[in-house]
């Protein structure tokens, strides 16, 4: 059956995070700090507006897919852009569309909100997630993402 996109709440906190470190091993070969991850995802649900998650749920009522955003203000253009932050589809929930309808998601609360674009960044050599997110209507921006990190030991 087709798992159902909702919007998540503080109950489904561990399931993201399950999700999350999945996403960053798989994706990046990075092996995240859990405890980090869980503060970072809580403190989501806890400062508003800090980001805001989606959850697919299957039919038994297990997630099986997340989704989050965080925006950016924009003084060129007096609005927010929504940025896609994390998404992750565990695999045996792939190959059925599900990504296509978690961005559609994102998009149409996007566009509800008043965002002036829905945003992401992938890591370049994640050949896969750049066909799909190409395919559900991302094109490249014309800007080159940069980092100077503050702390030991954080990734960029």
């Amino acid at each position: 059956m087709t798992p159902f996109i909702r919007r998540a709440v503080p109950e489904d906190i561990e399931a993201i995070v399950t999700l999350t470190l999945e996403e960053a091993r798989e994706a990046e070969s990075l092996h995240l700090d859990a405890a980090a991850v869980r503060r970072g995802v809580e403190g989501a649900f806890r400062e508003h507006p800090r980001a805001a998650y989606w959850v697919a749920e299957s039919t038994e009522g297990h997630i099986v897919a997340s989704t989050s955003i965080v925006t950016e203000w924009s003084n060129f253009h007096g609005g927010d852009y929504w940025w896609v932050q994390s998404l992750y589809i565990a695999p045996a929930h792939r190959g059925h569309g599900l990504v296509d309808r978690l961005l559609d998601r994102l998009w149409t609360e996007a566009r509800a909100a008043g965002a002036l674009d829905l945003r992401l960044y992938a890591h370049r050599a994640n050949a896969r997630a750049l066909r799909a997110y190409e395919r559900c209507g991302f094109t490249p921006a014309p800007y080159v993402i940069m980092a100077r990190p503050t702390r030991i030991g954080t990734a960029t």
